[in-house]
Protein backbone atom coordinates (compact mmCIF):
# COMPACT_ATOMS: atom_id res chain seq x y z
CA UNK A 1 0.00 0.00 0.00
CA UNK A 2 1.30 3.43 -0.96
CA UNK A 3 1.53 5.75 2.02
CA UNK A 4 2.90 9.16 2.81
CA UNK A 5 2.86 9.88 6.53
CA UNK A 6 3.71 13.37 7.70
CA UNK A 7 4.38 14.31 11.32
CA UNK A 8 5.95 16.98 13.47
CA UNK A 9 3.50 19.83 13.05
CA UNK A 10 2.15 21.88 15.92
CA UNK A 11 1.59 25.30 17.39
CA UNK A 12 4.60 27.56 17.75
CA UNK A 13 5.19 31.24 18.35
CA UNK A 14 6.63 33.45 15.65
CA UNK A 15 10.39 33.07 15.55
CA UNK A 16 10.22 29.50 16.74
CA UNK A 17 11.20 26.25 15.04
CA UNK A 18 9.64 22.95 14.05
CA UNK A 19 10.97 19.87 12.31
CA UNK A 20 8.63 17.98 10.04
CA UNK A 21 9.15 14.37 9.07
CA UNK A 22 7.66 12.27 6.30
CA UNK A 23 7.91 8.56 5.71
CA UNK A 24 7.07 7.26 2.26
CA UNK A 25 6.14 3.60 2.15
CA UNK A 26 8.69 1.17 0.80
CA UNK A 27 6.20 0.12 -1.86
CA UNK A 28 6.87 3.36 -3.71
CA UNK A 29 9.44 2.46 -6.34
CA UNK A 30 12.22 4.56 -7.76
CA UNK A 31 11.82 7.76 -5.77
CA UNK A 32 13.96 10.49 -7.26
CA UNK A 33 12.66 13.79 -5.96
CA UNK A 34 10.93 14.33 -2.64
CA UNK A 35 8.88 17.42 -1.95
CA UNK A 36 7.27 19.48 0.75
CA UNK A 37 4.15 21.42 -0.15
CA UNK A 38 1.84 23.50 1.98
CA UNK A 39 -1.70 24.79 1.77
CA UNK A 40 -2.87 27.75 3.79
CA UNK A 41 -6.56 28.42 4.43
CA UNK A 42 -8.22 29.81 1.32
CA UNK A 43 -5.09 29.43 -0.79
CA UNK A 44 -3.82 26.96 -3.35
CA UNK A 45 -1.31 24.33 -2.45
CA UNK A 46 2.23 25.56 -3.11
CA UNK A 47 5.65 24.00 -3.22
CA UNK A 48 7.91 24.77 -0.28
CA UNK A 49 11.02 22.75 -1.03
CA UNK A 50 12.29 19.71 -2.87
CA UNK A 51 15.37 17.54 -2.81
CA UNK A 52 16.83 15.07 -5.28
CA UNK A 53 18.30 11.68 -4.51
CA UNK A 54 21.71 13.31 -4.77
CA UNK A 55 20.79 15.90 -2.16
CA UNK A 56 20.26 18.92 -4.39
CA UNK A 57 17.68 21.18 -2.74
CA UNK A 58 15.23 23.69 -4.08
CA UNK A 59 13.45 26.28 -1.96
CA UNK A 60 10.59 28.63 -2.58
CA UNK A 61 11.69 32.24 -2.21
CA UNK A 62 9.42 32.68 0.79
CA UNK A 63 11.35 30.13 2.86
CA UNK A 64 14.92 30.51 1.62
CA UNK A 65 17.35 30.95 4.47
CA UNK A 66 14.81 29.74 7.05
CA UNK A 67 13.89 26.19 6.02
CA UNK A 68 16.19 23.25 5.32
CA UNK A 69 15.13 20.09 3.54
CA UNK A 70 16.97 16.81 3.99
CA UNK A 71 16.34 13.14 3.33
CA UNK A 72 17.48 9.62 4.09
CA UNK A 73 17.26 7.70 0.85
CA UNK A 74 17.53 4.26 2.39
CA UNK A 75 14.49 4.97 4.55
CA UNK A 76 12.38 6.89 2.02
CA UNK A 77 12.15 9.71 4.52
CA UNK A 78 12.29 13.45 4.07
CA UNK A 79 12.55 16.17 6.68
CA UNK A 80 11.89 19.87 6.80
CA UNK A 81 13.64 21.94 9.45
CA UNK A 82 11.75 25.19 9.80
CA UNK A 83 13.37 28.07 11.67
CA UNK A 84 12.36 31.68 12.20
CA UNK A 85 8.76 30.77 11.60
CA UNK A 86 6.31 33.48 10.65
CA UNK A 87 2.51 33.61 10.95
CA UNK A 88 2.32 33.38 7.15
CA UNK A 89 3.92 29.93 7.38
CA UNK A 90 0.70 28.67 8.94
CA UNK A 91 -0.62 25.89 6.72
CA UNK A 92 -1.06 22.18 6.35
CA UNK A 93 2.24 20.73 5.19
CA UNK A 94 2.36 17.75 2.86
CA UNK A 95 5.22 15.68 1.56
CA UNK A 96 5.24 13.95 -1.78
CA UNK A 97 7.48 12.12 -4.23
CA UNK A 98 7.85 12.35 -7.97
CA UNK A 99 6.28 8.90 -8.26
CA UNK A 100 3.17 9.69 -6.18
CA UNK A 101 2.80 13.30 -7.27
CA UNK A 102 2.13 12.51 -10.92
CA UNK A 103 -0.42 9.93 -9.78
CA UNK A 104 -2.29 12.51 -7.73
CA UNK A 105 -1.62 10.85 -4.40
CA UNK A 106 -1.41 12.91 -1.20
CA UNK A 107 -1.11 12.07 2.45
CA UNK A 108 -3.05 13.60 5.32
CA UNK A 109 -0.55 16.35 5.96
CA UNK A 110 0.50 17.89 9.25
CA UNK A 111 -0.81 21.19 10.58
CA UNK A 112 1.63 23.98 11.36
CA UNK A 113 0.27 27.00 13.18
CA UNK A 114 2.45 30.01 13.92
CA UNK A 115 1.07 32.56 16.34
CA UNK A 116 2.13 36.18 16.30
Amino acid sequence: QVQLVESGGGLVQAGGSLRLSCAASERIPSINIMYWYRQAPGKQREIVASITTGGRPFYADSVKGRFTISRVNAKNTVYLQMNSLKPEDTAIYYCNTDYTLIRGFWGQGTQVTVSS
